[in-house]
């Protein structure tokens, strides 16, 4: 027999402002969610992941800084892009290396897509077949551009494209099982006497190789800064900077398919299936229009969250028609089909505006000009990444700020605690629960903190909202006074005992056959007893101690 139990509980700051504080911890209460954080900072080799206090857990030491993103895969490895150095192919987010590493830190399986015509840059997503998609800028000579209907100038155009890889850890290689390139879906109103001439507005679905804002009138002409995947739909999004949008292609396809505009779930190939942020690209709207401006990590909100199945993106110069330098994170509802595909509104994809928007309270106050990210949370907040300035920060549903850090790795090394955080940027950081995969049965006993000189102190604060409690794992004495023990069918990874505040107060990784689990030193009162099975399974009891 089962029942919820939920407690509502107050939010409260953990620790005491410091004098002249410059990194670290500045604010974790009770209504942040609490998890662990991990970042891979942009200009060091080291990965970290971080509890809501910003202690640190485990690091991992790589061979090389990011390029850029890095994931926390469910088996505790990490996938991690690096750089690779190219001489011929470099711009920013340039990477080139594709590494999984195990939590132990040994490079389990490694790629290299880097060469004098392609790069590996920014962004990779793990796919549930256990492929791996990657973002690659994909290089054209001017000839070949000009071929294409291309009439502005310049040297070599890099293109990108999307492509799916297949690892072979056994022999340590990979195989392109499927391509998606942006070069196969072109249009252009230049040259009458070229194949993939026609009238840009009339054809939403393809990309204006003449389409260019200032910023990017030399070699990195789209500028894809982001990959995400939907298994429901089958479907890629990518968020294209240059352009100011980010596009939705669909994965169901051949590669072959994908080179055309046939085939696949949607019946249309490779063409772009949606398309938002900027109408000016396919000549259906006006500066006025555009929405996004310098845009990253356009996602799906995971199921089972709020707003699940929209659109998220960090919209980096959001204020850039009011010539004001802040940025908001968007979320936007698709106008999405029931054959999956996606109705235009009048002649321009819409929604003609987000569904829900963060700003800051003072708008200037939350601006990253490159870089960072956004996600929804489990208990409904939004975890942001802002980037630039190396600050990471959860908001709560009334947008109210119930957690922060600012990153203390920089490129110079290590930032003090009271020294000026610079070169501290972080691409996009990820926050996971405690019963992740990935996580289970890991030793996460917190080690200090990675920035020197923070003396501030801090509690975790768990949710204690929506906790199953299952009779069929007995905790007993109940009351207990010094000790309790667990009857149980099956192995149990961790221990955690938790406060009805929802302090985690008591760890025990790995109990293994300890028949008794010791509560001498914890106070009287009313406790949560969560157990970490072997199959990552999570489950609850209560359990009250009193003497």
């Amino acid at each position: 027999m089962k029942r919820i139990l939920s407690l509502i509980m107050a939010v409260a700051l953990t620790f005491c402002a410091l004098a002249q504080q410059t990194v670290g911890l500045f604010q974790n209460s009770a209504a942040s969610f609490n998890g662990y954080t991990l970042m891979a900072p942009n200009g060091v080799e080291e990965v970290y992941l971080i509890d809501n206090c910003g202690e640190k857990v485990h690091e991992w030491q790589t061979a090389s800084r990011p390029g850029l993103n890095t994931y926390l895969l469910e088996d505790g490895s990490l996938l991690r892009t690096g750089k690779a150095n190219n001489e011929v192919i470099s711009g920013g987010g340039s990477g080139g290396v594709i590494q999984i590493i195990s939590w132990e830190g040994d490079v389990i399986w490694e790629y290299i897509i880097s060469s004098d015509t392609e790069l590996q840059h920014h962004d990779v997503e793990m796919l549930p077949n256990g492929n791996i998609l990657a973002v690659v800028w994909d290089s054209y000579t001017q000839a070949e551009a000009a071929a294409k209907g291309r009439s502005v100038s310049g040297a070599n155009l890099w293109s990108d494209k999307i492509v799916e890889i297949q690892p072979d850890y056994e022999n340590g290689t990979g195989t392109v099982v499927w391509e998606w390139k942006a070069w196969n879906h072109l249009i252009q109103d230049v040259n009458v006497n070229l194949a993939n001439y026609g009238v840009v507005s009339q054809h939403p679905e393809l990309i204006n190789i003449n389409y260019v804002q200032s910023e990017f009138t030399t070699e990195d002409w789209l500028h894809v800064n982001g990959v995400d995947y939907n298994p429901e739909l089958d479907q890629i999004i990518m968020s294209v900077r240059s352009f100011g949008e980010f596009w939705v292609i669909d994965h169901s396809t051949t590669t072959e398919q994908a080179a055309t505009n046939e085939g696949g779930n949607s019946g249309q190939g490779g063409n772009l299936l949606y398309r938002w942020g900027n109408p000016r690209t396919y000549d259906q709207g006006t500066e006025e229009d555009q929405i996004l401006f310098g845009q990253h990590d356009a996602r799906w909100i995971e199921p089972g969250l709020v707003d699940e199945g929209k659109i998220m993106v960090f919209n980096n110069q959001a204020g850039t028609l009011e010539g004001i330098n802040y940025s908001v994170v968007e979320v936007i509802d698709p106008p999405i089909n029931a054959n999956n595909t996606y109705d235009l509104i009048t002649e321009a994809f819409g929604p003609e505006q987000a569904l829900w928007r963060y700003i800051a309270p003072e708008p200037t106050d939350f601006h990253s000009q490159r870089v960072s990210g956004a996600h929804r949370l489990p208990n409904g907040n939004t975890f942001i990444t802002m980037g630039t300035p190396g600050t990471l920060f959860e908001i709560d549903a009334n947008q109210e700020k119930v957690w922060e850090y600012v990153n203390p790795a920089a490129g110079s090394g290590i930032i003090a605690q009271g020294e000026f955080a610079g070169g501290n940027a972080v691409f996009r950081a990820h926050r996971y629960a405690p019963d992740y995969p990935g996580l289970a049965g890991r030793d996460l006993t917190p080690q200090g903190y990675i920035e020197t000189g923070s003396t501030f102190t801090c509690e975790i604060f768990l949710s204690t909202e929506d906790l199953e409690l299952d009779e069929q794992y007995l905790v007993y004495p109940n009351p207990s006074v010094d000790w309790f023990r667990i009857d149980r069918d099956q192995r149990i990874l961790s221990v955690e005992l938790i406060d009805a505040t929802g302090k985690l107060v008591k760890t025990v990784n790995d109990p293994g056959n300890a028949h008794r689990i010791s509560v001498s030193e914890l106070s009287e009162g009313f406790y949560f007893v969560r157990l970490t099975l072997d199959q990552g399974e999570v489950r609850s009891q209560s359990l009250l101690i009193q003497r």
